[in-house]
């Protein structure tokens, strides 16, 4: 004999789902969309960053030796925006080219890797944002209906309805805000990640160019 599935033995979160309605749903698709961009920057920003320490001196080491060739098949080596970047500045320094050229190279550099670490984390706002409002939407969709039941119902069933009204209302709202919270920490969280690589990289990246600078004499062919 199958058991009689009922609002009394459906667990938490589907009673929430039952009694919230459609919006619901609508705020569960933007929870699965921003999880896919979590997921998707935590992957990415562990594959795309490197010891920063650990790399710098070694590329230090081999352009003070005059190596640059070296210096280049070690950052081929470690594919990564800062990695990158040095790269395309110890290029120009191995062709003879001006300071000037170094610094304009590893400012574009700087500008076609730095969208490959934000990703689509500025959408993580655009989430949260939409998922309060979604929730407001519910709030005042679930009010309107209770409002409007209490009306037409009778008065031993007005209380009832007034709850299921009430119900409906703090579910939207205590989900969209779930998830509006959730989307506002993992996006500042990111963007202080994000940053602190670009900072990384622009700072080592004028250094380079200060110790390529000051030891051109040394550069072999």
């Amino acid at each position: 004999m199958n058991p009689t599935v009922t609002a009394d033995n459906m667990n938490f979160i589907q009673r929430a789902f039952a009694e919230g309605g459609f919006v619901m749903y609508i705020i569960a698709v933007i929870a699965i969309l921003a999880i896919i961009v979590i997921v998707d920057r935590l992957m990415k920003l562990k594959n795309l960053s490197v010891d920063k320490k650990e790399f710098t001196d070694q590329i230090f080491r081999m352009v003070v030796a005059g190596d640059l060739r070296q210096a280049v098949s070690f950052c081929d080596a470690r594919p990564a925006p800062l990695t990158n970047t040095v790269k395309a500045g110890l290029v120009q320094a191995m062709n003879k080219r001006p300071d000037e050229e170094i610094q304009v190279a590893m400012d574009a550099a700087v500008m076609r890797e730095m969208p490959k670490v934000e990703g689509w984390v500025s959408f993580l706002a655009v989430f949260g944002n939409i998922a309060v409002l979604a929730g407001l939407l519910g709030t005042i969709i679930g009010m309107i209906g209770s409002f409007r039941a209490v009306a037409a119902a009778d008065p031993a069933t007005k209380a009832l309805e007034l709850s299921k009204g009430i119900s409906h209302a703090l579910n939207c709202t205590a989900f969209g805000l779930g998830v509006a919270i959730t989307c506002i920490i993992a996006y500042g969280l990111f963007q202080h990640r994000i940053q602190k690589t670009e900072n990384e990289v622009v700072e080592t990246s004028m250094t380079l160019l200060n110790l390529v600078v000051a030891n051109r004499e040394k550069i072999r062919d």
